[in-house]
């Protein structure tokens, strides 16, 4: 590992220095209820209490009087605002928004921030995406060429749409870029204002589950992984280590109450949130967008260094310096004391292509809730029977041939081959050189479960 460690037992000295009850402790998290991929330091933590139950089980801080304050924004960008203003010394969020975190802090004269966890991750870089409004005739990305594009400046996918332009070789003078929160955006792309609309998690997916909009670029073309994590205010975690320890600790339980049962956590994400179940599901449940690990692996560092080098291209962005900004010290302590093998987990990524070749398809029965089948024209034979006897089915979910993500079946593109096979794609381009190829045929959902009915 390249970055800057300092040994276990140093937190523990440090923790002794002064006196927990001597003063009150201010803790303000800001963390975002409308980005999947920042809950198990967020909306989880909060609403099981985690990190309360971890101060009280700490001998230091079981009797402090550590006040905890929890701010909700739709971006990363106003949480490092906000704790640059010393309002809050926690911050959850997206890769670029933390690269900018820790380099507008290092360009004060003393004010610093450090990385001191991840939250989840995506390999494939699928998360943010590109969507336009779902009866566009627009296909690919290099279509945008002088049209109009909104987007959250400062988010994680701001910084995506800037790197898939810059692959595109389309500036940005020949575009318009709009800054829009995701929920405005979200509503234009609704009703047909805007050409095109980058977000973030899971802002396209829940476009294309309420039959808005479609994807036309998934984060994943990017080749670079997609990353969240927690940034806190150095002065917090040198005055009390003990705290950030406890709430990496309350992060490494959000994420396996999480795993434990997937479909209770979508149901409860749910209700917390406000982004529907089916959404949830195709983040949380097995073979999901979302792999939740809070360990800071080598591959995450040099893809933060290569995001900073996306901004510092568009002059967006000041240095950083990384072995300065990034430490593994206290989520090493918080796994230690979590009874877990940090070096073992770190060696692990999960990549979808591998993990999810052998899944299953799945249905989501109003009623009689997940179904699964082992190949597409079993799902494909399934629905249609579904469909032909009036059951209500909540979503479907279907992988991509080739990246191995999650999709909603609804929204992929399906390729039927002469001897009866099905394959399922994200995106048309795809599916179509594939089909070309193979010599099939590409249909949508309707008439892919319409031909398994005949």
């Amino acid at each position: 590992m390249r970055m800057h460690r300092v040994a276990i037992g140093a937190i523990s000295a440090l923790a002794l220095v002064g006196s927990a009850n001597a003063k009150t402790i201010k803790v303000g998290i800001g963390h975002q209820s409308m980005c999947t991929d920042t809950y198990t330091a967020g909306i989880i933590v909060k609403e099981l209490g985690l990190f309360e139950k971890h101060l009280s089980k700490s001998d230091k801080y079981k009797d402090a009087d550590v006040k905890i304050r929890w701010a909700d924004y739709s971006s990363g960008g106003p949480i490092t605002n906000q704790m640059l203003a010393n309002k809050l010394n926690i911050g959850v969020m997206g890769d670029y928004p933390l690269i900018v975190n820790g380099a507008k802090f290092q360009a004060t004269k003393s004010l610093r921030t450090l990385y001191v966890a991840g939250t989840g991750y995506n390999l494939k870089g699928s998360g943010n995406a590109v969507v336009v409004p779902v009866n566009s005739e627009i296909q690919e990305f290099k279509q945008l060429k002088g049209k109009s594009i909104s987007v959250p400046v400062g988010s994680a996918a701001w910084g995506m749409t800037l790197k898939a332009l810059q692959d595109a070789g389309i500036s940005t003078s020949e575009i318009t870029l709009k800054n829009q929160s995701p929920a405005v955006g979200a509503a234009n792309i609704a009703q047909g204002k805007i050409d095109a609309h980058a977000d973030f998690c899971p802002w396209s997916e829940l476009m294309e589950f309420r039959g808005t909009g479609r994807k036309i670029y998934d984060g994943s073309e990017t080749k670079i992984p997609y990353l969240h994590g927690v940034v806190v205010r150095q002065e917090l975690a040198e005055e009390h280590p003990g705290v950030v320890v406890a709430f990496l600790k309350a992060v490494i339980d959000a994420g396996k109450w999480v795993d434990a049962d997937p479909m209770r956590a979508a149901e409860s994400l749910e209700k917390w949130t406000g982004v529907e179940k089916e959404v949830q599901y195709l983040y949380f449940s097995k073979g999901g967008h979302l792999t939740l690990e809070p360990t800071i692996k080598d591959k995450w560092v040099e893809a933060l260094e290569f995001n900073h080098g996306v901004l510092a291209r568009e002059k967006k962005i000041p240095p950083l310096d990384f072995n300065a900004w990034i430490t593994d010290k206290y989520i090493r302590q918080a796994f230690a004391e979590a009874g877990m093998d940090y070096d073992k987990q770190l060696k692990h990524i999960h990549d979808p292509k591998v993990a999810h070749a052998d899944l299953p398809m799945e249905v989501w029965h109003a009623k009689e809730g997940i179904k699964t089948y082992k190949d597409l024209p079993s799902f494909l034979a399934a629905v249609a029977k579904f469909q032909s006897v009036g059951q209500k089915l909540n979503a479907t979910y279907v992988y991509d041939e080739v990246t191995g993500l999650k999709l909603f079946g609804k929204m992929a593109y399906y390729v039927k081959g002469k001897d009866g096979s099905v394959k399922t794609f994200l995106r048309k381009p795809d599916a179509v050189t594939f089909a070309t190829k193979s010599g099939g045929s590409v249909v949508d959902f309707k008439q892919a479960v319409a031909t398994a009915a005949s």
